[in-house]
C-alpha cells in the first residue's frame, strides 16, 4: 500500500493536510475526495491542479465505494492511510439542518469504515472534536477518558462516528480494522470558511459591519491553529495505537469576547461593531483540551502560539480579499447569514466593551 486518501480535502482542515502530506512524503501521492458542497467551494486547492502527485476525485463519501478512481486504487492494494475529514461541521447549521449531519458524519463514517475494512487502506486516522464531551465548568479539561455528552445534533453526530470507528477496531481486530481518533480543539488560520467565528470576527470588522457575540461572549475555546492540527495528525497516523483516542489542544484558552476585541484593535475598529445577540441553543460554555497523551505517545506539540497565529491569520486574510468576498457574496452565504444572524443583531445589545 502506498499514498494517501483524504475525505473532504478540499476543506479548511483537509486542504492544510493535504499541502502537508505533499511536503512530507515526497515519493508519496495524495489523493482527495471531496464531495464539494457549500464549505469546499472555495478554491483552496487551486493551485495544486497541475501537481504531479495530487489526485482530486469528486464524490460522496457515503458512496465512497463507486467514486471515480477510489475504487479502481482498492483493487491494487488500497492506501497507506485514510484521513477521514468529510463532516458537516458548523454548530449553528446543525441545529436547523440536521438530518444532513448524521447523513455525512454518521453514515459517512460508516462508509469510510465498511472500505478500509474491505482492503482500501492500512490505517483509518479519524479526525473528530472535543464538542463530543459536551461543556466544562470553571475548572478542569476534557481527557480522553472523559464521558462523551454532546449538546448539540452537530457535536451527538461526531460523538456517533467516533463509538462506530472504536467499535469497528474491537469488532474487527486482529487488522481488519486499524484505526486512531483524534479530538482538536476549535482551529484556525488560512482557508477557514467566513461562517466560523474568527474569519467572521475578521471579515465583518474589515467591512465595518457588526460583530455578532452570542450571549455574554464569556464562552472559552482552546484555539488550534490549522497547521499545528495537521502535524498531530500525521503523528496519529505515524505512531498512533490501534483503537486509541488522542487529544489535539492548541493550549490558548481564550473568552469569544477577548478573541473579537483583539481582533477589533488589531484592525483599528471601534468596540462599538460588536453586538451581544441571543444566544444560540445547546451553547457549550467553555472547552479545554488536555493533550498530554499526544505529547508524550505522540511527540506532538502545538508550535504556534495563538498571538502568533492570530497575527498571521489577520495578514492572511488582508492579502486574500478577492478569496472571503466571493464567499461572503455569493447567494448562499448571504442568505445564510441573514436567516441566522440578522434577526440575532437586530435584537441584541450594542457592544462597547467585554
Amino acid at each position: 500500500m502506498t499514498g494517501f486518501l483524504v475525505t473532504g480535502g478540499c476543506g479548511f482542515i483537509g486542504s492544510g493536510l493535504v499541502r502537508l502530506l505533499l511536503e512530507r512524503y515526497p515519493e508519496e501521492e495524495v489523493w482527495n475526495l471531496d464531495l464539494l458542497t457549500y464549505a469546499g467551494r472555495g478554491g483552496n486547492l487551486d493551485d495544486l491542479r497541475d501537481h504531479p502527485r495530487y489526485r482530486f476525485v469528486q464524490g460522496d463519501v457515503c458512496d465512497l465505494g463507486r467514486a471515480a478512481g477510489i475504487h479502481r486504487r482498492l483493487g491494487e492494494g488500497g492506501f497507506s492511510a485514510v484521513f477521514h475529514l468529510a463532516a458537516e461541521s458548523h454548530v449553528d447549521r446543525s441545529t436547523v439542518e440536521a438530518v444532513d449531519f448524521v447523513r455525512t458524519n454518521v453514515l459517512g463514517t460508516q462508509a469510510v469504515l465498511d472500505w478500509v475494512r474491505g482492503g482500501g487502506a492500512g490505517r483509518l486516522v479519524h479526525c473528530s472534536t472535543d464538542e463530543v464531551y459536551g461543556s466544562l465548568g470553571a475548572k478542569g479539561r476534557f481527557r480522553e477518558t472523559t464521558p462523551l455528552a454532546p449538546n448539540s445534533p452537530y457535536a451527538a453526530s461526531k460523538a456517533a462516528s467516533d463509538l462506530l470507528v472504536l467499535a469497528a477496531v474491537r469488532t474487527h481486530g486482529g487488522g481488519s480494522v486499524d484505526a486512531v481518533v483524534t479530538r482538536c480543539s476549535n482551529n484556525y488560520g488560512p482557508f477557514q470558511f467566513p461562517e466560523k467565528f474568527i474569519p467572521l470576527m475578521i471579515t465583518s470588522a474589515r467591512d465595518g459591519q457588526p460583530l455578532p457575540v452570542y450571549g455574554d461572549g464569556r464562552q472559552v475555546r482552546d484555539w488550534i491553529h490549522v497547521e499545528d492540527h495537521a502535524l498531530g495528525l500525521v503523528a496519529a497516523f505515524e505512531r498512533g495505537r490501534a483503537g486509541e483516542v488522542y487529544n489535539l489542544g492548541g493550549s490558548s484558552e481564550r473568552e469569544n469576547i477577548a478573541v473579537a476585541l483583539e481582533i477589533l484593535r488589531a484592525l483599528g475598529k471601534p468596540e462599538s461593531l460588536l453586538r451581544f445577540v441571543e444566544d444560540r441553543p445547546g451553547h457549550d460554555r467553555r472547552y479545554a483540551i488536555d493533550s498530554s497523551k499526544a505529547r508524550r505517545d505522540l511527540g506532538w506539540r502545538p508550535r504556534r502560539r495563538f498571538e502568533r497565529g492570530l497575527r498571521e491569520t489577520l495578514n492572511w486574510y488582508a492579502r486574500n480579499e478577492a478569496w472571503w468576498r466571493r464567499i461572503r457574496s455569493s447567494e448562499g452565504f448571504e442568505a445564510y447569514y441573514r436567516a441566522m444572524y440578522e434577526r440575532r443583531i437586530r435584537e441584541g445589545t450594542p457592544g462597547g466593551g467585554a
